[in-house]
């Protein structure tokens, strides 16, 4: 199943793919405003890493890591890059300032979050700091809540949770010096 985003309310739209070929025209109609809209199968204007599952795959032209955002009832899984500096991370709303939205309808995400800082340190290695917002639900670390703007130095391979939904922290490879 694909899901596509009304373009006036932001409400995702459930089809089966399988009975589209590549290349074929649809027009939807939004359940819940009414908006008629058409995609293109096999066209997708979301951010490649966003949308596809392999990792490792995504992380070769990514070299600061990734966020995995772990599927549960509010979203699907996503990968989102990382980039140097000030990482804000949030609930998507169009026109929101939020440099690394998640696509979610969970409410208990809020529009910004929480931040990972990733800078180099002295032996020039990559390093994530994980801050929280302050938020309304709280960013928690390995099930231990962070107080407002606590920093927590992360790595690859770290759990955390913001609202009901769980991300992973999937770092960069070190490249041998």
């Amino acid at each position: 199943m694909k899901r596509v985003r009304c373009p006036k309310c932001d409400n995702y739209v459930t089809f089966d793919e399988t009975k589209y070929e590549t290349g074929q025209s649809l027009v939807f109609e939004c359940p819940q405003c009414g908006k008629q809209f058409s995609i293109r199968i096999g066209v997708s204007k979301l951010r490649a890493l966003q949308k596809e599952e392999n990792v490792d795959e995504n992380l070769k032209d990514n070299n600061v890591g990734a966020l995995i955002v772990i599927e549960n009832v509010f979203h699907y899984k996503q990968v989102i890059p990382l980039k140097l500096g000030d990482n804000v991370i949030g609930r998507y709303m169009k026109g929101s300032k939020v440099n690394t939205p998640i696509e979610t309808n969970d409410p208990s995400i809020d529009t910004t979050h929480c931040v990972i800082n990733v800078s180099y340190d002295k032996r020039n290695r990559l390093k994530y700091i994980l801050r929280d917002g302050p938020s309304n639900t709280g960013t928690f670390v390995h099930n231990e809540i962070l107080g407002d703007r606590e920093r927590r130095v992360i790595e690859d391979g770290t759990l955390f949770t913001i609202g009901a939904t769980s991300i992973i922290l999937k770092g960069a490879e070190e490249k041998e010096q």
